[in-house]
C-alpha cells in the first residue's frame, strides 16, 4: 500500500508540473511551466513553457491569442512547432520566429476583432531583440499588429498573415531566452570584450557560433574590438555539445589559410563565448577533421574582493580593521587631498580628483603628483591600462580630454554628441568601452560607447552610444550625487542619490536593468568581484555592501572609496 501511494503521489506531482491545456482552450492565463525534454544545447536541464495547442472551434481572437502565447515555447528543436499550428499551411513554413522578439507586459495585451477574420493585437512594449540577438530597451511604448485569418477546409480558423518574430511577456523572456556574451578581443589583444546577445536556450550553442563567426559585432562596438575570424570563414550554425560539454564547431575550409596564432585566438573566442552555454571545450573542424589549436592566455578584469579605500590609517585594501597598502602608490595617494581615486591595473598609476577640483595623475615611482586638468567643474576622472587619464567638465560633455603618460593631451572626438551635461564616467577595465551618465533631451540616462584607438592605443574618438540604456532621472542638476562604476565586464552600476533616497541601477550593457534603493546619504559607488559586487560609501564614511537586495554596513571611517581597473598579471 505504501509503494502504491508513493507512485500515485509521483504521478500527481508530474501532472502538476506538466500541463498541456487539454481540458480546453484558455483565454485568460499564460502557458504552463514544464520540464523541457531533450538537449538544450547549453549542457543543462531547463524549465520551459509548454504552450497550448489550438482547440477545435476556437474563434479568430482565441487563435491569435494562442499564437502569441505559443511564442514562449520554442520546443526541443527551437522551431516553435506549436506556434506554427496556429498558422495556415500556406504560411506555416515561411514564418520566421527568429526574426526578433517583442518583450511586452502580458497584463496589457489587448485583442480586438475589427471585422470577420481580422484581429488587431496591441501591447505595451518593454524591449525588443533583433535577429542578431541584440537587446534594446523601449520606453514602455504601445505597439499594434494586425492579423488576418481564414477558415480552412476543416472549418477551423487559422492565421494567414502575421509579422515575423515572436512576443514574450517580460517575466517569460529570461526563461525562454538567456544572456550569452560573444567574446571579441580588445584592439591590444590582451583582453576579451563581451558583446551581450540573447538567444533561445534550446539552441544556444549554434546561435552563439553563428553570431560570433558569421556576423559582425554590434554596431556600437565594431570599431573598438578585434576578431580573429577573417572574412570568408564561416561556421555551420548547428553545434552539437556532448555529455562532457565538448562542442564541435564546423568551419569552412577558408580557415586553413590562417596562421597558428590566429587559430589559437579563434579557439579562444569560441570557447569563452560558448562557456555560458555549458561548453567546457571546443573542437574546431573542417570537414570533420579537427584543427590543431590551443586557447591563448588573456588578461582578467577581476579585481580583489577587499575594498580599496582611504582611511585615517592610509590608502589600501581594507581587510577587517587593517589597511593593506600598495607599495609606492599608497604614499602618493596619501600625500594629496583626494576626493576620488581610480587605480590602474598595474597599481603603479592612479587618477585622482583633488578637493580643489583639479585632476592629477599619481605614481608609485615617488614623483610629485602630475597636474593634468584644471578646468572648472570636472567630474571624477578615469584611467585606462595604458596609463592614460580621462577627464571632462560637468557642463561640457564633448570636451573629453585624454592625458597620455608622456604628458600629451588628446581631445577625444565625437564624445557624447547631443548631451548637455555629464555627471560621471568610467572606462571598462578592458579599455574598450566607456560609460557615462549624461543629460540629454531633458532627462538623465546611462550611455555606453565604444572607445576607438589607434595602433598605439591612443584614443581617437568614441563610437555611437548603445541605444536605450537605463534612465536615471531628470536633469543632472536635479540630483545631489551621481556615481558610475563597472561592476564586471558586462554590467555598469549607477548611483543616484538625492534628498529623499538613493537609487542604485545595475545595467547589463545589452540587457535589462535592475534597481535597488537605500538611504539618502550615499556619496560614491565602486564595483567589486564575487558575491558582494557593489559597494557604497555614505557621507558619514560608512561603507555598505550589497547582500541580496539589501545594503548592509560593513565598515566606518572611509574617507574615499576608490575604484580599480583590474589587477597586476
Amino acid at each position: 500500500m505504501t509503494r502504491a501511494r508513493s507512485i500515485l503521489a509521483l504521478l500527481l506531482a508530474l501532472c502538476a508540473v506538466v500541463v498541456t491545456g487539454c481540458a480546453g482552450f484558455p483565454t485568460d492565463g499564460p502557458p504552463e511551466y514544464g520540464m523541457q525534454n531533450g538537449g538544450t544545447g547549453d549542457g543543462s536541464q531547463n524549465v520551459a513553457f509548454i504552450p497550448n495547442r489550438p482547440q477545435p472551434g476556437a474563434t479568430p481572437q482565441q487563435i491569435v491569442e494562442g499564437f502569441i502565447d505559443a511564442g514562449s515555447g520554442p520546443g526541443v528543436t527551437g522551431n516553435w512547432d506549436v506556434a506554427r499550428e496556429f498558422l495556415a499551411p500556406s504560411i506555416a513554413d515561411d514564418w520566421a520566429p527568429e526574426a526578433g522578439v517583442i518583450v511586452d507586459e502580458r497584463a496589457e495585451r489587448d485583442y480586438v476583432e475589427t471585422q470577420e477574420g481580422v484581429v488587431d493585437f496591441a501591447s505595451e512594449v518593454v524591449a525588443s531583440v533583433d535577429d542578431k540577438g541584440a537587446y534594446e530597451r523601449a520606453d514602455l511604448s504601445p505597439g499594434s499588429w494586425p492579423f488576418r485569418l481564414e477558415k480552412q477546409s476543416d472549418g477551423e480558423w487559422r492565421i494567414t498573415e502575421t509579422p515575423d518574430g515572436i512576443w514574450l511577456d517580460e517575466a517569460q523572456f529570461p526563461t525562454v531566452f538567456h544572456r550569452y556574451p560573444l567574446m571579441y578581443f580588445d584592439t591590444s589583444v590582451q583582453y576579451l570584450v563581451p558583446d551581450v546577445r540573447w538567444f533561445p536556450v534550446t539552441k544556444a550553442a549554434g546561435s552563439i557560433a553563428d553570431a560570433l563567426v558569421n556576423k559582425t559585432p554590434s554596431e556600437w562596438l565594431v570599431d573598438s574590438v578585434y576578431t580573429a575570424f577573417p572574412d570568408g570563414v564561416t561556421a555551420v550554425p548547428s553545434v552539437l555539445v556532448d555529455d562532457d560539454g565538448v562542442a564541435e564547431v564546423a568551419l569552412s575550409d577558408g580557415v586553413l589559410g590562417a596562421n597558428r596564432e590566429a587559430l589559437d585566438r579563434m579557439l579562444t573566442q569560441l570557447e569563452e563565448s560558448l562557456r555560458t552555454a555549458g561548453v567546457t571545450e571546443v573542437v574546431m573542424t573542417v570537414e570533420s577533421i579537427p584543427i590543431d589549436a590551443e586557447p591563448v592566455a588573456v588578461r582578467s578584469t577581476r579585481v580583489p574582493a577587499a575594498p580599496l579605500v582611504l582611511t585615517e590609517a592610509g590608502f589600501g585594501f581594507l581587510t577587517g580593521d587593517e589597511v593593506d597598502k600598495i607599495p609606492g602608490l599608497s604614499a602618493a595617494v596619501e600625500s594629496v587631498p583626494a576626493v576620488s581615486v581610480q587605480v590602474g591595473p598595474e597599481r603603479d598609476l592612479a587618477a585622482a580628483r583633488l578637493d580643489s577640483g583639479a585632476v592629477v595623475r599619481l605614481s608609485s615611482a615617488g614623483t610629485d603628483p602630475e597636474s593634468l586638468d584644471t578646468r572648472s567643474g570636472l567630474v571624477d576622472p578615469t584611467i585606462d591600462g595604458y596609463g592614460t587619464v580621462w577627464s571632462v567638465p560637468r557642463d561640457d560633455p564633448s570636451a573629453l580630454h585624454a592625458y597620455l603618460p608622456g604628458g600629451d593631451m588628446v581631445e577625444v572626438a565625437d564624445a557624447w554628441s547631443g548631451a548637455t551635461a555629464i555627471a560621471g564616467m568610467a572606462l571598462s577595465r578592458d579599455g574598450a568601452r566607456i560609460a557615462a551618465v549624461v543629460s540629454a533631451g531633458g532627462r538623465t540616462a546611462l550611455w555606453v560607447a565604444g572607445v576607438v584607438r589607434d595602433e598605439d592605443g591612443v584614443p581617437i574618438r568614441l563610437g555611437t552610444p548603445v541605444p536605450q540604456l537605463a534612465v536615471v532621472g531628470g536633469a543632472v542638476v536635479g540630483v545631489t550625487r551621481i556615481g558610475v562604476t563597472w561592476i564586471d565586464e558586462a554590467s555598469v552600476g549607477v548611483l543616484s542619490s538625492g534628498d529623499a533616497e538613493t537609487t542604485v541601477l545595475e545595467q547589463v550593457v545589452g540587457g535589462p536593468t535592475s534597481v535597488s534603493t537605500g538611504a539618502s546619504d550615499m556619496a560614491s559607488i565602486a564595483g567589486g568581484s564575487g558575491i558582494s559586487s557593489l559597494r557604497l560609501r555614505a557621507e558619514d564614511g560608512t561603507l555598505y555592501v550589497k547582500r541580496g537586495t539589501a545594503w548592509q554596513p560593513t565598515a566606518t571611517g572611509i574617507i574615499v572609496l576608490a575604484t580599480q581597473q583590474g589587477a597586476p598579471q
